[in-house]
């Protein structure tokens, strides 16, 4: 006998998905110096402080009982929303799960990363062999587990590659995301942001032919709009990391 489930009635579903988080990687404890560092940054790139979410990655520091509380408020009050914490010894755990913060283990125990180092399920994508929806470009299989997405990728929706190199044969607009574990090669105008290398492949790189994006990132290293060199702007470029700094040149 099958049981039918009344998805109307339901008040919710679970999903696995991939959303890039940044992680702010500690090497003091001291909240005061966050505070100070915290402050220059905010005068450097203050459109980053929008209550932008943040894992706090503790693995660095040899201090099972830091201030963790002390550290969020001094987050919190630069318009930073920690999320969760990753590493630390038990007492961190707690300390965290107290706070209402979630936990991950550290990285060398964990399952590969999405940006910056925080782990993610895999994403839900669609089945290339699906028919095509009304409205929607149809993806099509890459080798090597890439994939080709024929169409403009419109604000708010996320095309993934979770294997291998997403080619996108058409423009990504304001307010899209398209994630790669390789690389992103995107033939039209990118605007959206960009994530290559999203399980920490180093050699990954993100290659347009209009650059306007609001994010670009390469193996949890990234730039905003405001870091890009204006004159590469609405030009052609590749994006590739080069000693752990991502560079952007111009593609001939």
């Amino acid at each position: 006998m099958s049981l039918k489930v009344d998805r109307d009635g339901m008040a919710f579903t679970f999903k696995g998905g991939m959303l890039p988080m940044t992680v702010m990687e500690l090497n003091s404890a001291d909240p005061e110096r966050i505070r100070e560092q915290l402050a220059g940054k905010l005068s450097q790139s203050p459109a980053f402080f929008q209550h932008t979410p943040v894992v706090l990655n503790v693995e660095r520091l040899d201090e099972p009982h830091l201030a963790l509380e002390r550290i969020c408020a001094v987050c919190r009050g630069h318009k930073l929303l920690p999320v969760a914490v990753r590493g630390g010894a038990d007492p961190v755990k707690q300390s965290a799960w107290a706070l209402g913060l979630g936990w991950f283990p550290p990285q060398e125990a964990s399952r590969p990363r999405s940006l910056e180092g925080v782990p993610a399920p895999q994403a839900e994508a669609a089945d290339p062999a699906l028919d095509e929806a009304e409205g929607e470009p149809a993806p099509a299989a890459a080798g090597t587990g890439g994939r080709i997405y024929r169409g403009t990728v419109r604000s708010g929706q996320q095309v993934t590659a979770p294997e291998g190199d997403l080619v996108v044969v058409g423009a990504v607009n304001a307010g899209a995301e398209v994630l790669a574990a390789g690389s992103v090669h995107v033939y039209g105008a990118l605007r959206g942001r960009a994530l290559a290398g999203i399980h920490g492949n180093p050699e990954a790189g993100i290659f347009c032919r209009e650059l306007r994006a609001e994010l670009l990132s390469v193996a949890g290293n990234y730039k905003r709009l405001e870091d890009i060199d204006p004159r590469l702007l609405g030009t052609a470029v590749q994006v590739r990391l080069e000693d752990d700094q991502l560079g952007i040149t111009a593609l001939e």
